[in-house]
């Protein structure tokens, strides 16, 4: 669940606590390891996370008569919101794409399997004729529980978008996520790379045929809205879902459309962000490989966007105005906001790699930007994460001595079947939500949502904002991770 609501916070100033080398192979692992407690369906018999069982077995199956059980629960709850879900894969796609060959066998296999759990039901989500399945569960119902996956007894509700009906940005990011899928199997399953490319284009023209918001449609709209609700606009998934296309399959019409539709659809705007809502920033990134390694100067001006933000990140920048926290932390108001951290992270490692190739820098008019400044940067968010920072706590679970006990999430805090076999119904669980106990379970590799502005961190499950895991916050650090856990010494 993320509402987007203003914090203010009185400033703190706390000191920084070092924790020296950090193990970025074991984060790595936990990482991609979290994700195994996130899934949804009919749990595999190598399931890691020993406390889950299946759940939701019956998704799909009430009003449309399909099968759309698997995917992920998108945090501490028990809806499986598509928006995110989409994000989140493509997110961990290219993180293969990108560090994969830097990643141990046995993780690159580990984050692969991540990838096919949620490519597997993304594709269920269009198997259709023109109509997407976009959410499933009542997320108003499911949050007045505190109910663990395995009892859920909420309405399973399916929420889906049929043609001329619009779901632009939840089509273009299935569609983005199904193309840089393509590209992670397509070395180690070329068939089903096919078949996700192949679908990927179909959902696209969905996408871009039918243009508008997914939160516009009144049938759907109280059931998605205020918490994966489209509030920066369709356009962005439009273009990012084409440059992925464009990258999976090299064509030349995808090119064209990011050419031609750039200013149509905002790609000039320069908005310096980028998650499971706004893809502006990561577009940019994405689409300046062709002009650093392919010399695609048609397409400039999203490398003059991508070298823009790069320069918003540098403190001693001319052009510098991201907010950071007395301890170092990129922080943007409004919750959750380690998924900014983890997110740019990525891209700044993602760009210096790209730059580094060509040995080019970024120009930021009163100095130059290398690609080891990117990395420095990119670094010390990550070792803030693991727990070099004011509260000396590592807010990824499950890593170091010290972290968060109390995290916001159903599953987590509950005891799990093969301890309390018993049904725990709805309200009946709130006694583990109250109850300041650790969790009983380990979410080993849950991000939680992290400190605000002071760098504070209460490890209270009632406070969401700051103790909710989600999916889109890991799913950029496995990238992230496995360039540190190759490159633990910048030089």
């Amino acid at each position: 669940m993320k509402l987007h609501c203003l914090l203010f916070v009185s400033i703190v100033l706390l000191p920084l606590v070092h924790s020296g080398h950090h193990d970025y192979s074991d984060a790595l692992s936990k990482s991609i390891l979290f994700f195994e407690g996130q899934r949804s369906g009919v749990l595999p018999k190598n399931q890691r996370l020993k406390w889950r069982a299946d759940s939701g077995l019956s998704d799909g199956r009430s009003v449309y008569n399909t099968d759309l059980t698997g995917g992920y629960y998108d945090a501490g709850d028990n809806v499986k919101f598509g928006f995110p879900m989409a994000f989140t894969t493509t997110m961990l796609a290219w993180s293969v794409i990108e560090f994969g060959e830097l990643m141990p066998p046995g993780e690159l296999r580990n984050a692969l399997v991540a990838i096919r759990w949620a490519t597997d039901y993304l594709l269920k989500t269009i198997s259709q004729p023109n109509r997407i399945f976009v959410q499933v569960g009542d997320p108003y119902m499911d949050h007045n529980c505190w109910e663990r996956p395995e009892d859920m007894d909420t309405p399973r509700t399916v929420y889906a978008v049929d043609a001329p009906s619009t779901a632009s940005e939840v089509a273009a990011e299935t569609a983005a996520a199904l193309a840089a899928s393509s590209m992670a199997f397509r070395s180690v399953d070329p068939g089903y790379a096919e078949t996700l490319l192949r679908s990927s284009d179909r959902i696209f023209q969905f996408a871009d045929n039918f243009r508008g918001a997914y939160s516009d449609n009144a049938q759907i709209r109280d059931g998605v809205c205020p918490f994966y609700c489209d509030f920066s606009g369709y356009q962005d998934e439009l273009l990012w879902g084409a440059a992925w296309l464009r990258r999976a399959s090299q064509d030349n019409s995808y090119l064209n459309y990011i050419e031609n539709n750039g200013k149509t659809l905002g790609a000039d705007d320069n908005i310096n962000e980028f998650g499971w809502d706004n893809k502006h920033a990561g577009l940019n990134v994405l689409v300046s490989k062709e002009v650093i390694e392919g010399n695609m100067y048609n397409l400039q001006s999203y490398k003059a966007s991508a070298d823009s933000f790069m320069c918003t990140l540098i403190p001693d920048s001319s052009s510098s105005h991201i907010d950071y926290t007395p301890g170092g932390l990129i922080y943007k108001p409004g919750g959750s906001n380690l998924q900014h951290a983890t997110t740019i992270s990525f891209l700044l490692l993602v760009y210096a790699n790209y730059l580094d190739r060509t040995s080019q820098t970024v120009n930021c008019g009163n100095l130059v930007a290398s690609p080891l400044s990117l990395r420095t940067i990119a670094k010390k968010q990550v070792d803030y994460i693991l727990g070099d920072n004011p509260m000396g706590l590592s807010y990824m679970v499950g890593y170091g001595n010290r972290f968060p006990q109390r995290i916001h999430h159903r599953g987590s805090s509950s005891p799990s079947v093969k301890d309390h076999p018993g049904f725990i119904a709805c309200k009946e669980g709130s006694i583990y939500f109250n109850s300041t106990n650790p969790n009983p379970n380990v979410l080993v590799g849950a991000i939680v949502g992290g400190p605000g502005e002071d760098d504070a961190y209460g490890d209270d499950r009632a406070d969401f904002k700051k103790s909710e895991p989600t999916t889109y916050i890991n799913a950029p650090f496995v990238g992230v991770l496995a360039f540190f856990a190759a490159n633990p010494n910048l030089s």
